[in-house]
């Protein structure tokens, strides 16, 4: 194939070779035979002998294509091979071929036990993963849909979020479907997964045809199961999985939670010039399925019964997931302004998100960011430097009480930010799409989309029989109540992040106290998970 500095290709020397070839199995394919077909869970082939071609398959609408050629002493896949994800595409023999046949669990222990060959791979496997997006492969699986509705946004968010090769084909108002896809709007959106229609998609059918919701295997327990995708998620279960527990991590939606809607963190230690917050909750994602965690989504848990040695963790479609402990790190869910016509604005103009993928949908457009935290002076600032003119509306008159110095310097600098302190927005006008917001102190202004950022509720409803506070937040530690008989029969105090409940426990924002803040819930994950060895080792 052709190689990029030698990150897609890697020249590995013999030891490198002997080492990857150990635990793999021989294998001869007789020219023209499929080791894989686009579709299929599949393992990496090492190639011995002979040549293998990666094609995509023909659609109703195209031919089949060669996408890259295997040759001797080089290996097949990218991260899908990681996470269980099934095939884009298929792979056959060109010539009589030997191979060998890696499975899933010994490249894993390959990248945990050998430094110098696993990042080779990990690095040839990320590097690919980057080429096919600008090759045919992206076309296994397309998107097309209204360019501003809810449905075809989530989707295209569950799609970056995963890190999923794909393309999306935004419609315009009154535009029509190719005749090649002979479909109603009322389909919209649809998802083509190998040239195959799911209409009316979701996040959650795409998964499943893709590999990626959870299924039952033949593991038994677990030893940590952790409910939420953000920081606190992702850090808890990458120290988890480097510390030898078998992690799984379930996420509602997709990996990253508020974070990843982040368009720039600036004050992440050892990020000097910022860092968006889908880079970061990227590659946390890659660390934590190089660790081992087997990563779920969207994969909703609706309740948590606990046994005094097993946890049973039930999912949204009746599966559930058995674990000797949990981590709960459910976030929060988003706030929302009691307006009239919100609920028709949120498919076509409101946001709880300033990233790249919003920014798609209003760039150059006037808007307002409603808000008085970081989050909401992190995206009036992202929009502003993209050439969106501005209004930011706080409801306190002192913007410097709930928003980081930094942010606030930088907001009243720029020309293109309108701040509206001691205000409210109280309306919303339109037909089908945004188009104006009033501001009680300003009276209506142009807008193409509103950014909400008013802080979230902490995501605990599904959770019966922990102590929370008033508010819904999880009490942990020396805030639980010593007197419940739980604790009395087990003879000791709930450990550092420890809940009501033995054995489950909350880090990030859905904990009583924590700091709301992404560098913290990374700590405060990683830091859980010390409290979890404890109590798994008592």
């Amino acid at each position: 194939m052709q190689d990029d500095g030698g990150a897609i290709a890697p020249s590995l020397t013999d030891a490198q070779w002997e080492r990857l070839t150990s635990r793999a199995e021989p294998r001869e394919i007789p020219a023209g035979e499929y080791l894989v077909r686009a579709g299929d869970l599949y393992p990496m082939a090492l190639v011995e002998e002979g040549e293998v071609e990666l094609v995509r398959d023909a659609m109703y609408w195209m031919g089949e294509q060669v996408v890259v050629t295997f040759g001797p002493r080089s290996f097949t896949g990218d991260l899908g091979l990681l996470n269980g994800q099934r095939a884009f595409l298929s792979a056959r023999a060109t010539v009589p071929s030997r191979v060998r046949v890696l499975s899933r669990a010994d490249l894993r222990r390959i990248l945990a036990e050998d430094d110098e060959l696993g990042d080779l791979v990990l690095h040839a496997l990320w590097a690919r993963r980057e080429w096919m997006r600008r090759g045919p492969a992206a076309l296994t699986l397309k998107f097309v849909g209204a360019g501003s509705s809810r449905e075809f946004l989530a989707l295209r968010r569950f799609a970056e979020r995963f890190d999923l090769v794909h393309t999306a084909l935004p419609l315009e108002p009154g535009q029509s479907l190719s005749r090649a896809h002979d479909y109603a709007v009322s389909d919209l959106p649809i998802a083509f997964i190998q040239g195959e229609p799911i209409l009316r998609a979701t996040p959650g059918a795409v998964a499943e045809r893709l590999g990626l919701s959870y299924e039952p295997g033949d593991e038994g327990f677990v030893d940590l199961v952790v409910v939420g995708g953000g920081p606190a998620g992702l850090a808890a279960a990458i120290y988890g999985a480097s510390e030898g527990l078998s992690t799984v991590l379930l996420e509602a939606v997709a990996p990253g939670g508020q974070a990843a809607a982040t368009s720039r963190i600036e004050n992440f230690l050892g990020f000097p010039f910022g860092v968006s917050g889908g880079d970061l909750i990227g590659q946390a994602v890659l660390q934590a399925i190089k660790f081992g965690v087997r990563v779920y989504a969207p994969c909703e848990a609706v309740s948590l019964t606990a046994e005094e040695t097993e946890i049973e963790v039930r999912l949204s479609d009746g599966r559930s997931i058995r674990a000797r402990s949990a981590m709960v790190t459910s976030g929060a869910a988003y706030r929302r302004l009691g307006l009239e016509r919100w609920d028709d604005f949120e498919r076509t103009g409101i946001y709880y998100a300033a990233t790249p993928l919003e920014l798609k949908q209003v760039r150059g457009s006037p808007v307002v960011v409603v808000g008085g935290a970081n989050s909401a002076g992190q995206a009036a600032l992202f929009l502003s430097a993209s050439g969106c003119p501005v209004h930011l509306v706080v409801r306190g008159t002192d913007l410097r009480a709930r928003m980081s110095s930094y942010l606030v310097d930088r907001i009243f600098e720029e020309p293109r930010i309108h701040l509206h302190a001691g205000s409210n927005v109280t309306a919303l006008a339109g037909d089908h799409d945004l188009e104006a917001v009033r501001i009680d102190t300003a009276g209506d202004v142009e807008a193409r989309a509103l950014f909400c950022f008013i802080g979230a509720e902490p995501a605990t409803s599904w959770l019966d029989g922990i102590d929370r506070d008033e508010s819904g937040f999880i009490r942990t530690g020396t805030d639980v109540a010593l007197a419940l008989e739980r604790w009395q029969r087990l003879g000791r105090e709930p450990l550092p992040f420890e809940t009501s409940v033995p054995r489950v426990f909350a880090a990030g924002d859905v904990r009583r106290g924590s700091m709301k803040r992404v560098a913290a819930a990374v700590g405060e994950g990683s830091s859980a998970v010390a409290s979890v060895h404890r109590v798994l080792s008592g």
